[in-house]
């Protein structure tokens, strides 16, 4: 009986399926693991107020957020020189966010259970979410304006409310002013500088020029001026308002609202409050700028500069590895000459990445990228253009690593058209030529786009190429702007693998950073499956479209 169930196969299947289960729930696992840990720093915790004593120091008051509780066994703690007062198993001990780094030195404290003297959340501690320095945990004590006091005691919180979302605005007013409209004068200015001097170097730097450049040079000296008077007035206004708060020292401290992200009194929020303010996390995560070494702020500028470097790999991989696998298909005698192409075309799918990294630092930056400044930019050397990391020679390095996935998947799906396809094509008069791009392209245009799905899937996610060939912790552009030419191929930046491994492993503050690595490790998966999604769409929809000439 047994032999005869394994001579039928039933077990095999059983173990396949079994195999195929235990994938898939590990990769939902991991999936719900990165989740939780990342969009629940998002949720606005409450703040907890603690008196504690310890056996070596008199009682005092611990606020903040109550991070972790972990247990340490009895011998470890005594080995760590604590003392079990209950003589129990275990130590508990909580993780507290006690912010106020710039007063206690350190965002984050253990503290043991025992020692803990009471515990409460009080409806008047509040949270400050600040531009450097991380969080501040307190109480409000008092507004001022220009230094003299404007509210105090219950009247502080309103009024706070209303100068911080003044101070919001005038912030985003500067931060336009300076990016944007510095930024463009700054950006022309270095071409007027650039063409001044590729005129010299060509002898052709005339009087009539020199007027010229010192007209428009003028105007945007002008421009400027204008916008600094702006800026100065912008921050005169931020600079009046500040906040009173006390710490858990009872030690008072001025707070400039110019520093201000975001005040909230979390004690206080209901449910439904606390979800709107966990959705404004989420959608500041994603859509501001890093700060504090990468710790705070989002990550805006690494997805959109992940996005944007997968899309134009997208364009420059997919006509190559289409054109290689119709020669090799099509076009090549099928010989030792072309098994041999095929043999090496699948043996570089298994080159490490950081080899494909070497090679576009050499190859595409210090060969092609200096060649290119030679020629087309001599008068800003000794600055290299090309010559330098940046994103073009990411997109091209990366188009390299991926190209043989995309030659096998085409190869694959030019072998499974029908050869009376092409000969039906043929006999009706059309050239080899006409079939392959009338005929033959579009019904293997799935099994293209199969392949341009896999290569997404890799170029996603690759991290090591990338840290020698274009990608840094903090770019202060986008690649993408209003200054002509608008795509500035030439620029470094900033990529959703790299900035988690900068926050997880470079970073000078572990504990904080931790959620930040497992929010951003999400949204990495969740681009990937976008771009996935979107490939795949169009991929059905080809399949549905040319199914009729397949059957």
């Amino acid at each position: 009986m047994i032999k005869a169930w394994f001579r039928s196969g039933s077990p095999w299947i059983w173990m396949t399926a079994g195999a195929v289960s235990i994938n898939l729930i590990l990769v939902v696992g991991l999936l719900l693991l990165i989740a939780v840990r990342g969009l629940g720093h998002f949720w606005p915790a409450n703040i907890v107020e603690y008196h504690y004593q310890d056996q070596n120091s008199p009682e005092s008051l611990i606020i903040g957020e109550e991070v972790a509780t972990s247990l340490l066994p009895a011998a470890q703690a005594r080995a760590a020189g604590h003392e079990l007062l209950n003589n129990g198993e275990y130590l508990v001990q909580h993780l507290v966010k006690t912010g106020n780094r710039d007063v206690l030195g350190s965002d984050f404290r253990w503290i043991q259970d025992q020692y803990v003297l009471s515990k409460s959340e009080p409806d008047d501690l509040i949270s400050i979410e600040r531009r450097e320095w991380g969080n501040f945990y307190g109480r409000l004590s008092a507004v001022k304006e220009s230094g003299k006091l404007i509210a105090e005691g219950t009247q502080a919180w309103p009024v706070a409310q209303e100068k911080l979302s003044r101070a919001l605005q005038l912030r985003k007013e500067i931060d336009h002013l300076q990016n944007k409209k510095v930024g463009a004068i700054n950006y022309d200015l270095e071409r007027l500088r650039l063409k001044q001097r590729a005129l010299e170097l060509k002898s052709q730097w005339q009087d009539k020029d020199q007027a010229e450049f010192a007209a428009k040079k003028l105007h945007y000296e002008q421009e400027y001026k204008t916008i600094q008077e702006q800026l100065g007035g912008l921050n005169k206004e931020l600079k009046l308002y500040s906040l009173v708060v006390t710490e858990a020292g009872n030690k008072e401290i001025s707070i400039p609202l110019a520093r201000v992200v975001k005040l909230t009194r979390p004690n206080q929020m209901s449910v439904v409050d606390k979800t709107f303010e966990y959705i404004s996390n989420f959608i500041s995560f994603v859509s501001d700028d890093p700060r504090e070494a990468n710790t705070e702020g989002g990550i805006f500028p690494a997805i959109f500069g992940t996005v944007l470097m997968v899309m134009l790999m997208a364009v420059v991989v997919t006509p190559f590895g289409v054109v290689a696998a119709v020669y090799l298909r099509e076009y090549a005698k099928q010989g030792l000459i072309t098994r041999i192409i095929r043999i090496s075309v699948n043996n570089l799918a298994g080159v490490p990445s950081i080899v494909y990294g070497v090679f576009g630092l050499g190859f595409f930056v210090y060969i092609i990228g200096s060649g290119l400044d030679k020629v087309f930019f001599p008068e800003a050397a000794p600055a290299p253009v090309f010559g330098t990391p940046g994103l073009l020679w990411a997109s091209l390095t990366l188009a390299l690593l991926t190209l043989p996935v995309v030659i096998v998947a085409t190869e694959e799906g030019l072998s499974r058209i029908p050869k009376s396809i092409r000969e039906g094509s043929l006999a009706l008069g059309a050239t080899k030529a006409e079939t392959l791009w009338r005929t033959v392209l579009p019904m293997a245009s799935p099994a293209i786009m199969t392949g341009l799905i896999l290569a997404v899937a890799r170029a996603a996610g690759e991290v090591a190429p990338l840290m020698l060939v274009g990608v840094v912790k903090l770019a202060p552009t986008l690649p993408l702007d209003g200054n002509f030419p608008y795509l500035h191929l030439d620029r470094k930046f900033m990529h959703l693998g790299f900035h988690i491994y900068d926050v997880g492993f470079q970073s000078p503050n572990v504990e904080a950073a931790r959620p930040l690595v497992y929010a951003t490790s999400l949204l990495l998966v969740l681009v990937i499956i976008g771009l996935n999604m979107f490939a795949i769409a169009i991929r059905n929809n080809l399949r549905e479209k040319y199914r009729a000439l397949e059957n």
